[in-house]
């Protein structure tokens, strides 16, 4: 199987999902900006799950024969692919979803997957034994597995209309800065912006904690696991990186920004305080690199990718208090 995608796959993913989803905003921000320069926040967070995610879930999900829906569909997670999977099965009419979590996934969490209708399995405890651990049960029990961001085309083409919808909305942007986490709204982005607008800069971010994109290409490794520095907010970004992303993504991007935890806090305090809009931490990253790395950015009408809202009350109190 051709595992690469083209821009023609994005527009085909547009055309799946756009009845089912809203197009979300893509809203200037009124204090970022300078004189030459301005921003604007594109508002996956007010996706009615509150990612991206649903994109590429949906995208795959619509891809799917009556038997492979029949045989009932699953994925590993512990966060937004999770409820994104749930919630594109409810919508699809698909009977029998199954998401499988570590044991130390927050209650809170399992309880917004079962929302939507989707069975939840405990399975090891943290991430990497839960996904050993359920691909095994996948395959035991013949379902349909629905990836996240390791090499899917068909997720990350979906991933890619963000891209898609933004330029659309405002076809005078020219950079693009994007979270990454597996790489597959990167990659997904990078691929039908660089299409759409050939000189478009595409600039990823990551926390310094687990810059595990910027390492690889560095180190000319896939890491498909990478340890975490410390302690990071950022529980979206950290971790290995997708197979598909690292094969593809270098061909795409003109800059790789790690940014500190504090800048990423500050973020978060500023879009919640001044821009008023709730964002989770890894998607504040975008806001972190335009506050310590304006210039390297560049840019005159710059697009900062706000990838997901599901950010913990506890910690949202905390920073405002700091």
């Amino acid at each position: 199987m051709n595992h690469m995608f083209t821009a023609s796959d994005v527009f085909d993913a547009y055309q799946r999902i756009h009845p089912y989803l809203p197009q979300t905003p893509l809203e200037e921000s009124f204090y970022l900006g300078t004189e030459n320069r301005s921003y604007f926040f594109k508002l996956e967070s007010l996706q009615h799950v509150k990612s991206f995610k649903i994109r590429g879930a949906l995208n795959k999900l619509l891809s799917l024969s009556e038997e492979e829906k029949h045989r009932g569909v699953a994925t590993v997670s512990s966060g937004n692919h999770g409820v994104a999977v749930s919630y594109a099965s409810k919508l699809l009419g698909i009977e029998r979803a199954l998401v499988i979590v570590p044991t130390i996934t927050p209650k809170a969490k399992i309880k917004k997957i079962e929302y939507y209708g989707a069975q939840v399995m405990l399975l090891g405890s943290n991430y990497d034994e839960a996904h050993t651990l359920g691909l095994a049960y996948l395959k035991q029990h013949n379902m349909t597995y629905i990836d996240s961001y390791y090499d899917d085309p068909m997720v990350y083409a979906g991933q890619g209309t963000v891209a898609l919808e933004l330029l659309s909305q405002n076809p005078e942007i020219d950079t693009l800065v994007v979270p990454i986490g597996g790489g597959s709204l990167i990659t997904g982005c990078a691929v039908v912006a660089k299409h759409l607008k050939p000189d478009i800069r595409i600039i990823g971010v990551q926390t310094d904690t687990c810059p595990a994109m910027i390492q690889a290409y560095q180190d000319h490794v896939f890491y498909e696991t990478f340890p975490t520095t410390g302690t990071s907010i950022c529980e979206s970004l950290v971790g290995g990186i997708g197979k598909l992303s690292y094969e593809m993504l270098a061909d795409y991007v003109d800059d790789l920004i790690a940014v500190r935890e504090s800048t990423i806090r500050r973020g978060v305090k500023h879009m919640l305080l001044n821009e008023k809009f709730v964002v989770e931490a890894g998607s504040a990253t975008t806001v972190a690199a335009v506050m310590d790395e304006p210039d390297r950015i560049g840019g005159k009408n710059v697009a900062l990718v706000i990838s997901g809202g599901n950010i913990d009350g506890d910690l949202i109190r905390t920073i405002i208090n700091e």
